[in-house]
């Protein structure tokens, strides 16, 4: 399977090479990651002190008046144009490399989905520049994390590793992403994961959506990759359409539940309350943690709100956490997936984190974590996003089973959002 996988991911890479190589200049020189956050500061006028920063959001306004009125009014672009290529030199520079360490002695997935997210958004901003635009009046943010596959799983932590990305497809307001991340071992870099990312635009004061620039394939490769986008959106929609919170379980998903629910009754009583645990099992209700973040402002974005990459990096490792707990030895991630950003997360939140093992089978880990904002002042709860995240643990788990018919269809989620997995794979 693992093989099936690496061949999966290097052959895009290879691909994308090919076809994008002429929109590098052949500078062997990388830019790194701090330069590219200093670039989105400098695309959007945003500041590094807090206080100016906030001026800064305010000075945005004034650029409304160059937003295109229609999506025709913009000139063409190529995936060549957006292409680019950035490099995390975790061998070649000792000194950056404690901030990606972890204790397992291998790299934290958790920056790693930070550096993903901050090189998605710049791709979108290089798609969308204008020659005669110092600072672009256009918030590029995170929608929708489509899928992470990972082919290897552990990165090390002492040598150098590049990303690769470029626009793949846009629609009118929204912009699709591929990312491939390498790493160099004995002279030449071996793929370790690709992302897909959408992004969407809108006006600077990030209220309405507001139009990108066209994309325009110019190979028989870069069409297959740009109908893959276009399919992608329509598998979305279809996965959305059928959620178990719009649509009841399919007649082979209630059979499922059914089945759990007899296994679980109580044999010596007539009673559909006396539930018991079936051997090597763990009731759902057991397979949970939680956490709480406070938002401080040095988590906060260019656009003045809470870096998405951040609750990321958070819910990845509160995920982890709830895989390690269950299956009590180290967990290792293969998928994150459907990570939709359903409302921003504000300066100074308070921020729930809630993990739950929604999923077994073997020694893979479903694991689902909820994420929402309280505000002390109303009381009230707000859903932010939702995470998706497939382990594999070193020894075959229990078996999770749910009590109730909330806890059931977590658990048919999980096992659909499990069956995507392996089928892609």
């Amino acid at each position: 399977m693992l093989t099936a996988r690496l061949y999966a991911v290097q052959k895009l890479p290879s691909l994308l090479a090919r076809t994008l190589v002429s929109g590098t200049n052949g500078s062997p020189l990388l830019p790194d990651m701090a330069e590219v956050r200093s670039r989105l500061r400098d695309i959007v006028g945003a500041s590094t002190n807090w206080r100016d920063h906030v001026q800064a959001m305010q000075e945005r306004k004034a650029l409304h008046t160059l937003l295109a009125k229609r999506q025709e009014d913009l000139p063409p672009r190529r995936m060549k144009d957006s292409y680019l290529e950035v490099l995390l030199p975790l061998g070649s520079q000792p000194e950056i490399r404690e901030k990606y360490l972890n204790v397992h002695n291998s790299v934290r997935f958790g920056r790693i989905l930070e550096d993903l997210d901050s090189l998605g958004v710049l791709i979108c901003y290089t798609h969308t520049k204008q020659e005669m635009q110092p600072r672009s009046p256009l918030s590029i943010v995170t929608a929708l994390v489509d899928k992470i596959n990972l082919c290897k799983k552990v990165i090390y932590p002492d040598c150098d590793i590049k990303f690769t990305g470029n626009v793949s497809w846009v629609g009118k307001t929204s912009m699709e992403v591929k990312m491939h991340m390498l790493q160099l071992h004995d002279g030449d870099y071996s793929p370790v994961l690709d992302a897909t990312f959408v992004m969407v635009a809108r006006d600077p004061e990030n209220k309405r959506p507001a139009f990108v620039n066209p994309l325009v394939p110019e190979s028989p490769e870069e069409e297959e990759i740009f109908k893959q986008g276009e399919l992608n959106k329509l598998k979305r929609i279809d996965f959305s359409t059928a959620s178990l919170l719009k649509m009841a379980p399919t007649a082979e998903e209630r059979n499922v539940i059914h089945d759990i629910f007899l296994n679980t009754l109580d044999t010596k009583t007539v009673s559909f309350r006396s539930r018991i645990l079936p051997p090597n099992s763990v009731w759902m209700e057991d397979a949970k943690l939680k956490g709480l973040q406070i938002c401080h402002p040095q988590e906060r974005n260019i656009f003045n709100r809470i870096f998405g990459g951040f609750l990321m990096r958070k819910a990845f490792e509160l995920g982890w956490a709830t895989a390690c707990s269950y299956g009590c030895s180290r967990p290792f991630i293969v998928s994150v997936d459907d990570i939709m950003f359903q409302r921003p997360v504000e300066v100074g939140s308070l921020l729930l984190l809630s993990g739950q093992v929604c999923y077994t089978e073997k020694n893979y880990i479903q694991v689902r974590v909820h994420s929402e904002v309280y505000d002390a002042d109303t009381r009230e709860h707000h859903t932010t996003n939702i995470f998706h995240f497939t382990f594999i643990s070193e020894n075959e788990v229990p078996r999770v089973v749910p009590k109730t018919y909330g806890e059931s269809m977590l658990y048919l989620d999980g096992k659909r959002h499990f069956a995507a997995i392996m089928k892609e794979i």
